[in-house]
């Protein structure tokens, strides 16, 4: 079956740039349409459409990056206008294609699906040094003792401070997952640590142990600069997120720069980022839980979609559980990883999910 999945995607990649037609998709293939369309959304969690509008979207960043007329990109995508083109794209990234391609900001990637190989596409790639050093070449005022680089996690956290890949500035890790359970507005007060520990299920002296105290630095020195490490999932910008909020609620002066990449591959996006509207969609998103306004990183602002969908007791990773609930968890884990890249949950943030569909289950 996996073959069979992966021969869909390569003739839907064949084809994202001409008129697609789930029909010659199913003639191809020698089966009914809705029997292509199930076994592809039953193995990727995606129904054909998405798929496709995600992939041309993402691929047509591309084209507007390197300044083509977005005219010309909308008809290479086939999008029968230019605004069609900008309605999708806007409702994919939180910005138009004419304020994306002036500003050049960091997004989710879509890469193309790869089913049909036991391959791990979503392990980073560990040569950071290299990638390090051509930061250090473009700004190398981000390596001295005033700046703070805060790493997405622990064992992050524990290899650039090892090698002290940022030179002589310091590192904390945000030990977090703020993708998953509740949250306050005060960012780290009293109440804040109450809510998270017991959402985590832990004491307040181990939450303190485990998140608060490693953040020592960066709640008691000062720094000209704060440069934030994420990955482009849920997990990694929900992170993201509390911790400019927290910088905004705390005052904070200096410069502060995000340096994203995507989780199968080490190549950083260096953007700077100006304070001033994470908190407010900070309150609304994990607070509120209500949909962002306009003005966030498109990266964020995908990411906050997609957190907001999964907050329904009913979306694309519960289904997918409650199809696969015979699998043994290993496995089930294993396929969670590779068809939910852009989540970005752990084993944790999943066992406790299958757990509980199996709790509801059972009642």
């Amino acid at each position: 079956m996996k073959a069979y999945i992966q021969q869909m995607i390569d003739w839907i990649e064949e084809h994202l740039q001409s008129g697609f037609s789930l029909e010659e998709l199913a003639d191809h293939m020698g089966y009914s349409p809705y029997y292509c369309s199930f076994k592809f959304h039953q193995a990727t969690g995606l129904s054909i459409r998405r798929y496709i509008l995600l992939r041309r979207l993402y691929l047509s960043t591309k084209d507007l990056a390197n300044q083509r007329k977005i005219m010309d990109v909308a008809l290479d995508y086939n999008y029968s206008s230019q605004d069609s083109y900008s309605r999708a794209f806007k409702t994919v990234f939180g910005v138009s294609p004419k304020e994306f391609q002036l500003r050049q900001m960091p997004i989710q990637s879509f890469a193309k699906l790869q089913i049909d190989t036991r391959e791990d596409h979503y392990k980073m790639n560990r040569n950071r040094e290299t990638e390090v050093a051509n930061l250090q070449s473009t700004k190398s005022e981000l390596f001295d003792r005033d700046v703070l680089n805060i790493l997405n996690g622990q064992l992050m956290y524990e290899e650039f401070k090892s090698k002290r890949l940022m030179g002589d500035s310091d590192y904390v890790p945000f030990n977090e997952a703020m993708c998953v359970h509740k949250t306050s507005s005060i960012i780290f007060d009293s109440e804040f640590i109450q809510t998270r520990a017991m959402g985590h299920g832990e004491t307040i002296e181990s939450y303190c142990s485990k998140v608060i105290h490693p953040l020592h630095d960066l709640f008691q020195k000062d720094y000209n600069y704060i440069v934030l490490w994420f990955g482009e999932d849920v997990f990694c910008q929900m992170n993201l997120l509390t911790l400019l909020a927290y910088l905004e609620q705390s005052d904070y002066k200096g410069k502060v720069f995000l340096n994203s990449f995507r989780e199968d591959e080490f190549k950083v996006n260096q953007t700077e980022l100006t304070l001033g509207s994470f908190d407010a969609a900070y309150q609304e998103i994990l607070v509120h839980h209500r949909k962002p306004g306009e003005g966030l990183l498109p990266v964020l602002y995908q990411a906050s979609v997609l957190y907001l969908e999964l907050q329904k007791e009913k979306n694309e990773v519960t289904q997918y559980i409650s199809q696969n609930m015979h699998v043994p968890e290993a496995e089930l884990l294993r396929r969670l990883f590779k068809v939910f890249p852009m989540i970005g949950y752990g084993d944790t943030q999943y066992i406790e999910l299958i757990n509980k569909m199996k709790n509801n289950k059972n009642t």
